[in-house]
C-alpha cells in the first residue's frame, strides 16, 4: 500500500475528533472495552482485518483523547478548586524554567516571571491537603537564581479559572492553557511570596539545560560590545529565550510573516540536520553511520532548548526522515508527515488544538503537496532550447541560471508555504500577510546563515574563543539584516492587512479549492469525483454568499468588558464609530487588539464622551496605532490632564479634530447632550450622550452620565425612547434615574461598569433597583463583553456565550 501511515494516522485522527466534539461521549470503559474488541476480531477474522483496524484506530484515538479530558484522581485540582478566585498556599514542583517578560503599562516599565507549576498539596487555612494539577504561575518582579526547574517550592497567592477571551476575536487564554493541561492559573503579589520547601536546596546546581543555556549565551555573546536588540533576538532564535520576544519586537515579525525564525521548530532543526549532515559527507562519513551521528545531536539539541514541544514534534519528524535516507528507504514526505503525527499524537493527543501543531503541518503539508507542481511550473518556465548548445547560448543568460534558479525555487517554497498556513494565520493573528513572501525568501536564508554561525560559535566554545568571536560578528550581522528586512518589508504596500478570523465555512471553501486544484488532473479523468468536488464547492460557496449577504445589513455594537469603550461596527468600513479609548493599558491589551481582530485597519472616527483617565488614557495610543481619521469631543471642558494633553494633541491636527455638541450628528449618531452653555460642577455630567436609529432599532448610549445631566436631558429631550440603552457608572452620583428610564422604556438596559477603579464598581444597590424594574438588565462584568446585532427583522444582545436579550422589530417578519 502506498503510504500506509497516511490512513492510520488519519483515522486516529478522526477518534480524536469525536473525542473533541460529541457532545455525549460514551464512558471509556466502553471504548476501552470496544478498541479492545475490535483488536480480537481483527485477528480472528482476516477478511474484515482491515475495516476492523480502522475502527480500532478510531476508537484508540477517542480513548485516548477522552481518558486525557476526564478527572481521574480525587485530589485533582478541579475536584478540589472552584472557578471563583481564593487565596492559598501551593506547594509544588517547578515543571519550566521561569520566563521573564518586559511589558509597559500606564507608561511603568515592568518585569514578570512566567513559569509552569506541578501542585502536590494546597493549603486553606491551616490545612493542608494533598492535590495533584497543574497551574500557570505568574508573579511581578525577577525571581532569584535559585527557582529553577525541579526546585520543590511554597508559594502564596491568588488560586483562580483562567479568563476566557475578553472578547470576540481576542486571545482565549483559558482555551490556550486547557489544551496543554492547565486548568488553573496563580498569581503571587511578588516574589518575596516565593520560598525554597527545603532551603539547603538554595545552593543546588540547576538542571544541565539551564546551565548549558546559560553557558551559551555568554558564549554568543563574547567579542560583542553590548547586550543589544539583535544579542538578544540571537539568542531567541538559537536557545529558545522567549524573553527577548517582547510585544515591540515582534511586532515587525509578525507583520511580514517571519516571527516562525524564533521558534524551534522544522525549520531550527532541518537546518541543524542539513549542516551537520553536509559536515558529515564531506569527511566521506558512510550514510548509515550519518544517522546515527545526526539524530542524537539534534534530541541533543530539543533537549538543551528545553524541550519545547515545537522542537519536539520537529525531532521526532526529522528522526523518521533522517532513519530512513540512513536505511535506504524510498522517502516519501506525506508518509513520513503522516507517522510523526500519528506519533506525537499517541504521545500528547490534546496537541491536535494547539496553533503550533496546526501551523506546523499544514506547512508541511503543503510543502510536500504543492511544491512538486510548482518545481514542474519552474522548470518549465526556465527551461532553455535542449537542442542548443550551451557553448552558444548568450553568457549572460548562462550567468543568470544559477541566481534564477534560487530565486525561483525560494518564490515556490514560501508560496507553498503561504498558501497552505493562510486561514491559520488570519484564524490565530488575524493578519493576511502578501509581504511575506518577499519576506521569507530574504530573511529565511540569513536566519539560516546566523544560525550557522552561532552553531560554529557554541562549536568553539571556550577552546577557540577568537574564531568564536568571529562567528559572533558575523552571526550579529546576518540578524541585523534580519531585523532591517523585517522591517522594510511591513513598509511594502499591501504588505500587511488586519482581517476577522475565517469561519468554518470559510476554511471548508479554500482547503476544498485547494485540494481540488491540486488535484485536478485526476478529476478531469474521473467525471464522477469531478462533478461531486465541483457540486460541493458550489454548494458551499452559495451557502457563504448567503451568510455574507444576511451578515453585511448588520450593525453590530459591542460594549467592551476590561477597557470602557463601546465599538459601532456598521456595514462597510466608513461609519465605524468608537467610544472612548479606555486606560493605556486597557487601549494596548484590549481595545486596539479587538479593533484589529474585526477586521479594522483605519479607525472612521472616535468620539472621547467625556475626560475621566480611564475612558480617555489610551486615546494618544488608539489615534497612532489605529490611524484614526477623526477624534469628536465635546464642547465642554475638562480638568483630566489626560483628556487635556489630547486635546492638545488634535489641535496640531485641525483636520482630525471635529468639535460636537447638542444638535449635530456624528456618522449617523444624534447628539442629544452636552449643549455648548451647560456648565456642570461634575465632569460626568457632560458626558456626551447618542442615539440612533438602526433598522428601526433605536440605541442610546449614555456613558457616565450623572443626576445632574440626567435631568438637564430629560428637561431638552421630549421623547426619549429607545429599545436599548447602554450606561456607564458616573463617578460621584447616580446613573439611570427612574425617571429617565420611566421616559425611555427599554427594552433592555447595559451596563458598562468596571472592576478597577472601585468607582466605576455597579453598586449593589444600583442592581437592586434595576431588578425590580422587571426589564432585563446585564453587566459587563458579569457576562463579559457584549455584542448588539441589529438586523432589519430586529435585535440581539449576546454575551461570549449565551443570548442575553432579543427583540423583533414591529411589521418584521
Amino acid at each position: 500500500m502506498k503510504r500506509p501511515l497516511v490512513n492510520v494516522a488519519l483515522f486516529y485522527l478522526a477518534g480524536l475528533l469525536l473525542a473533541r466534539f460529541l457532545p455525549w461521549p460514551p464512558p471509556l470503559p466502553a471504548l476501552f472495552l470496544g478498541s479492545f474488541a475490535l483488536v480480537i476480531a481483527a485477528f480472528v477474522w482476516p477478511a474484515a482485518r482491515p475495516r476492523l483496524l480502522e475502527l480500532a484506530l478510531i476508537f484508540a484515538g477517542w480513548l485516548n483523547l477522552a481518558s486525557w479530558m476526564m478527572v481521574v484522581s480525587p485530589n485533582d485540582l478541579r475536584v478540589l478548586s472552584e472557578s471563583r478566585a481564593e487565596l492559598v498556599s501551593i506547594r509544588a514542583t517547578i515543571a519550566e524554567a521561569p520566563v521573564l517578560r518586559f511589558y509597559e503599562r500606564d507608561e511603568r516599565e515592568l518585569w514578570r516571571a512566567n513559569t509552569l507549576l506541578e501542585v502536590h498539596a494546597v493549603r486553606r487555612g491551616d490545612k493542608w491537603e494533598p492535590a495533584h494539577g497543574r497551574v500557570a504561575s505568574m508573579t511581578p518582579g525577577v525571581p532569584g537564581k535559585e527557582f529553577f526547574r525541579g526546585q520543590e517550592v511554597l508559594v502564596t497567592g491568588v488560586l483562580q479559572s483562567p479568563r476566557n477571551a475578553v472578547a470576540e476575536g481576542l486571545f482565549d487564554y483559558e482555551y490556550y492553557l486547557r489544551w496543554q493541561g492547565i486548568h488553573f492559573q496563580f498569581r503571587a503579589e511578588g516574589t518575596n511570596d516565593w520560598r525554597l520547601v527545603s532551603p539547603e536546596n538554595a545552593n543546588r546546581r540547576p538542571p544541565w539545560p539551564d546551565r548549558f543555556t546559560e553557558w551559551a549565551q555568554r558564549v554568543l555573546a563574547r567579542g560583542l560590545p553590548e547586550q543589544d536588540e539583535s544579542l538578544r533576538l540571537i539568542w531567541a532564535m538559537t536557545l529558545g529565550w522567549r524573553t527577548a520576544l517582547t510585544d515591540e519586537v515582534s511586532e515587525p515579525f509578525m507583520r511580514s510573516g517571519t516571527m516562525h525564525i524564533f521558534a524551534i521548530s522544522g525549520l531550527h532543526i532541518a537546518l541543524i540536520a542539513g549542516i551537520l549532515l553536509q559536515v558529515l559527507l564531506v569527511v566521506r562519513v558512510p550514510r548509515a553511520a550519518c544517522g546515527l551521528i545526526i539524530v542524537p545531536l539534534i534530541w541533543f539539541y530539543t533537549a538543551a532548548t528545553g524541550w519545547q514541544a515545537s522542537a519536539i514534534r520537529s525531532t521526532i519528524m526529522m528522526t523518521i526522515i533522517i532513519g530512513g535516507w540512513s536505511l535506504r528507504r524510498p522517502t516519501d514526505l506525506i508518509n513520513s508527515l503522516a507517522g510523526a503525527g500519528f506519533i506525537i499524537l499517541l504521545w500528547q493527543p490534546q496537541q491536535l488544538f494547539q496553533a503550533s501543531f496546526q501551523l506546523s503541518f499544514f506547512v508541511v503539508l503543503s510543502l510536500a503537496l504543492l511544491l512538486p507542481p510548482f518545481e514542474q511550473w519552474r522548470m518549465r518556465l526556465l527551461q532553455h532550447d535542449p537542442f542548443l548548445p550551451d557553448e552558444l547560448r548568450p553568457r549572460w543568460r548562462r550567468w543568470l541560471d544559477t541566481p534564477l534558479r534560487w530565486v525561483t525555487t525560494a518564490f515556490a517554497t514560501s508560496l507553498a508555504a503561504w498558501i497552505g498556513s493562510l486561514p491559520l494565520i488570519a484564524f490565530y493573528f488575524h493578519l493576511f500577510t502578501p509581504g511575506s513572501l518577499i519576506a521569507n525568501m530574504l530573511v529565511v536564508p540569513a536566519s539560516a546563515l546566523a544560525l550557522m554561525c552561532n552553531l560554529g560559535s557554541l562549536f568553539c566554545g571556550d577552546w577557540l574563543p577568537w574564531l568564536g568571536e568571529l562567528f559572533n560578528h558575523s552571526g550579529w550581522f546576518w540578524m541585523r539584516g534580519m531585523i532591517v528586512m523585517s522591517e522594510w518589508a511591513t513598509t511594502l504596500p499591501g504588505a500587511f492587512t488586519y482581517v476577522r478570523s475565517p469561519t468554518a465555512l470559510e476554511f471548508f471553501i479554500y482547503y476544498g479549492g485547494v485540494f481540488a486544484a491540486l488535484n485536478f488532473p485526476f478529476l478531469q479523468r474521473e467525471s464522477r469525483w469531478c462533478w461531486a468536488a465541483g457540486l460541493t464547492l458550489a454548494l458551499l460557496t452559495l451557502a457563504w454568499l448567503w451568510q455574507w449577504s444576511s451578515h453585511r445589513r448588520e450593525t453590530r455594537i459591542t460594549v467592551l468588558d476590561g477597557a470602557p469603550a463601546i465599538l459601532v461596527n456598521r456595514p462597510g468600513t466608513r461609519e465605524d464609530l468608537l467610544l472612548d479609548s479606555g486606560s493605556d493599558s486597557g487601549a494596548q491589551f484590549v481595545v486596539v487588539p479587538f479593533l484589529r481582530a474585526q477586521g479594522i485597519n483605519r479607525l472612521p472616527a472616535l468620539a472621547l464622551t467625556h475626560g475621566d483617565l480611564p475612558h480617555v488614557g489610551g486615546a494618544r495610543r488608539v489615534v497612532k496605532q489605529m490611524g484614526v481619521r477623526q477624534v469628536a469631543v465635546s464642547t465642554a471642558r475638562f480638568l483630566s490632564p489626560a483628556y487635556r494633553e489630547v486635546v492638545k494633541q488634535l489641535e496640531k491636527q485641525p483636520n482630525v479634530r471635529k468639535k460636537i455638541q447638542r444638535g449635530d450628528s456624528l456618522l449617523g449618531w444624534e447628539v442629544l447632550h452636552p449643549s455648548a452653555e451647560d456648565k456642570f460642577s461634575q465632569a460626568d455630567d457632560s458626558a456626551l450622550v447618542l442615539r440612533a436609529d438602526i433598522h428601526g432599532t433605536r440605541v442610546l448610549l449614555l456613558s457616565d452620565l450623572g443626576k445632574a445631566g440626567q435631568r438637564a436631558l430629560l428637561e431638552r429631550e421630549k421623547n426619549l425612547r429607545a429599545d436599548i440603552v447602554i450606561a456607564g457608572v458616573p463617578r460621584q452620583s447616580e446613573p439611570l434615574l427612574d425617571v429617565l428610564l420611566d421616559a425611555i422604556q427599554p427594552a433592555v438596559i447595559i451596563v458598562q461598569a468596571g472592576d478597577f477603579p472601585v468607582s466605576q464598581r455597579a453598586p449593589s444597590a444600583l442592581r437592586e433597583r434595576l431588578a425590580k424594574r422587571g426589564t432585563p438588565v446585564t453587566y459587563a462584568t458579569d457576562d463579559g463583553s457584549l455584542t448588539i446585532t441589529i438586523k432589519p427583522s430586529g435585535w440581539e444582545v449576546r454575551s461570549m456565550n449565551k443570548t442575553v436579550a432579543a427583540g423583533q422589530r414591529p411589521g418584521a417578519r
